[in-house]
């Protein structure tokens, strides 16, 4: 997986291209911490080119979440594909996270 960052006024965004899995969720949960601990907490997940996420992705996105939420940040979620947005359903994910259809929208809601 390959992570894209970008910073947009105070956000964020972090750009998921590949697959979110065992893996590589340590790749994402490092670089999630290592921007919290130096004291970014709003952040936009733009998952238009995820392929695939697993349990072990959903957990790493859980916790950033709230880490973010405890340092008095947001994370949400922009431009899932049908079948991850199929997991995050599945997972009950789509009522812990706000996801938008745009990072534009994402961005937006700060």
């Amino acid at each position: 997986m390959q992570i894209t960052e970008n910073k947009r006024g105070k956000v964020t965004v972090l750009e998921l291209d590949g697959r979110l899995d065992t893996g590589t969720s340590a790749e994402l949960d490092k670089r999630l911490m290592s921007l919290l601990n130096s004291g970014e907490k709003y952040f936009v997940l733009d998952l238009a080119r995820l392929t695939y996420v697993s349990s072990a992705g959903l957990r790493v996105l859980l916790m950033g979440a709230k880490k973010s939420a405890a340092a008095g940040g947001r994370m949400v979620l922009a431009n899932l594909q049908d079948l991850v947005q199929e997991v995050f359903d599945i997972a009950g994910f789509t009522k812990i996270f706000s996801i938008y259809a745009s990072q534009d929208e994402a961005i937006n809601c700060f």
